[in-house]
């Protein structure tokens, strides 16, 4: 289970706090613990990309034992974003936040926040790391997808929430969501997440490395996979990336 209130670290600079995560589980540490850095000299995203570390951002990963299967820790990234969209909330007003597959948050169709997860065993036990970035204060340019961060979308008067701020707001939220997946399993989650889901019933492609589905979004898998009604059928996609009509 996500401990809301384990302790909080926080480095100055670090390579990446998901790279910190897997040291501390090598040598048999394995928390809980929040770790959290002003600055990431080599953050990473998905599929290797590299996530840039801009000041006032919140740059985080949650770690500890997990000894759920991993299908069930990727279900972890559901429940993260869907947390990082009501935290949105908190500060812009309900529904203002989506959650594009598999774990992105847009706001107006711009990217706000991107996850990534590792898990792995070691010393006899499991683990899961959770990693997420969030534009409070700045938004990355030059990534294959429009940006933006909660400062832009502020009235000019109110400041950006400090980090350790959004993530007291955020803590809860994910904790609460991660009980529920335990006890309840996917199906609530699930459905929060569709809710909020972005390009839901719009023409989409999905890249998975060279090939390219092409189809309309459908839903989301009991298992969190993406349904794409393609010209052959439904299609269950497990990983890749989505591209709506204009972008690249």
């Amino acid at each position: 289970m996500i401990d809301g209130q384990a302790p909080v670290e926080l480095f100055d600079e670090i390579d990446s706090t998901l790279s910190e995560a897997r040291r501390r589980a090598e040598r048999g540490d394995f928390g809980p613990v929040w770790l959290i850095a002003k600055v990431q000299t080599a953050g990473r995203g998905r599929r290797g990309r590299a996530w840039r570390s801009l000041d006032g951002n919140l740059l985080a990963t949650y770690f500890s034992r997990n000894d759920r299967p991993p299908a069930e820790i990727a279900l972890l990234g559901f429940a993260l974003a869907v947390a990082i969209a009501e935290t949105f909330d908190a500060y812009l007003g309900a529904r203002r936040a989506l959650v594009k597959w598999p774990n992105d948050v847009l706001i107006d169709g711009a990217k706000m926040s991107g996850i990534l997860l590792d898990s792995g065993a070691a010393h006899g036990a499991g683990w899961a790391a959770l990693g997420f970035g969030v534009n409070l204060a700045a938004a990355p340019e030059g990534l294959d997808q429009p940006t933006a961060c909660l400062r832009q979308l502020l009235p000019p008067d109110v400041l950006a929430p400090e980090p350790l701020a959004f993530l007291v707001e955020l803590r809860p939220r994910l904790a609460q969501l991660d009980a529920q997946l335990a006890q309840q399993g996917f199906g609530p989650l699930r459905q929060a997440w569709l809710s909020r889901a972005y390009g839901l019933g719009q023409m989409a492609r999905v890249a998975q490395g060279e090939a390219v589905l092409e189809g309309r979004i459908a839903g989301l898998s009991e298992a969190g996979a993406l349904e794409l009604d393609t010209s052959e059928g439904r299609k269950l996609v497990a990983a890749g990336d989505i591209y709506f009509s204009g972008a690249s």
